[in-house]
């Protein structure tokens, strides 16, 4: 593992969108904002662009292995993000190898429908999903929508209903403490974006403004990468998880707030990396 003050390695298992708003290349662009070193292994190939996703292309199985084989062999991966895994037989191969090599921090964002509405992963793999990665997960991070299709029921529609859900997500999760629920509200309607972080015993309501701006392409990918980069940074806190997604949600809401900068595509555009850095 690093220590505190190096620089941390972390690893996104995702899928490539060439227009470069959501999935690995979000990841890393999140990752080096944040002061981290970032890795890809990728899990899936999309064709894609701010309005909608027109095809989808997995790698062999036995490629998919390699590249993470390859990768653990040689380099410290201090913290993992993974985000679309497309089918059930690619989830069980990720789940295979990070338990293989013990991997740590291990941030999920599953990826189940594009901002287009376009399905991103397939129902079969919903169930091992459940099975196989969820419960190795230090931190889940569904939406609203994504919720419902865990649990199998429809979506939460008031911040009371996202209690009871986050407490049966993380139902899904090992019982020992160490295991996080980051239930994200943007999907309910109003002036302020509520989401509900919960290990078991605490429920942190975290809020903030709603951002007015049609270029939300790749935010749960951003967040959940930015929370990724900043776990093996805040090791040393007191209540670690908690201080890196609290972090993370501030990056995102400039990200957000900067978005407009951007001209990338007529649909809905990427959030700004970038917004500390280029002036």
């Amino acid at each position: 593992m690093s220590t505190a003050r190096s620089i941390p390695n972390v690893l996104s298992i995702a899928g490539i969108d060439p227009s470069g708003g959501a999935g690995i290349y979000a990841d890393l662009k999140a990752f080096s904002a944040l002061g981290a070193y970032g890795c890809g292994v990728v899990a899936a190939l999309t064709a894609q662009n701010t309005q909608a996703v027109t095809g989808v292309h997995t790698p062999p199985l036995d490629f998919l292995r390699l590249q993470i084989d390859t990768l653990f062999a040689d380099v410290r991966i201090d913290a993992t993000k993974i985000g679309m895994l497309a089918s059930a037989e690619v989830v069980a191969t990720v789940a295979d190898r990070l338990i293989h090599f013990g991997a740590q921090n291990i941030v999920l964002d599953p990826v189940m429908v594009a901002k287009s509405g376009d399905h991103l992963l397939a129902k079969s793999a919903v169930a091992m999903l459940k099975e196989a990665l969820i419960p190795r997960a230090l931190l889940i991070t569904p939406n609203l929508p994504e919720a419902g299709v865990l649990l199998n029921e429809r979506p939460p529609e008031t911040l009371r209903e996202m209690f009871r859900v986050a407490e049966r997500l993380r139902a899904l999760m090992p019982t020992r403490d160490g295991h996080w629920v980051l239930l994200k509200g943007g999907h309910l309607p109003g002036s302020e974006v509520i989401d509900l972080l919960f290990d078991g015993d605490r429920m942190i309501e975290l809020a903030g403004p709603r951002i007015d701006t049609k270029n939300t392409h790749g935010t749960g990918c951003t967040l959940s990468a930015a929370i990724a980069a900043l776990l093996p940074q805040r090791a040393g806190d007191v209540l670690p998880v908690e201080s890196a997604v609290r972090s993370a949600r501030d990056y995102l809401q400039g990200a957000l707030r900067n978005a407009d900068q951007l001209q990338v595509g007529s649909g809905h555009g990427p959030v700004h990396h970038f917004h500390a850095a280029w002036r």
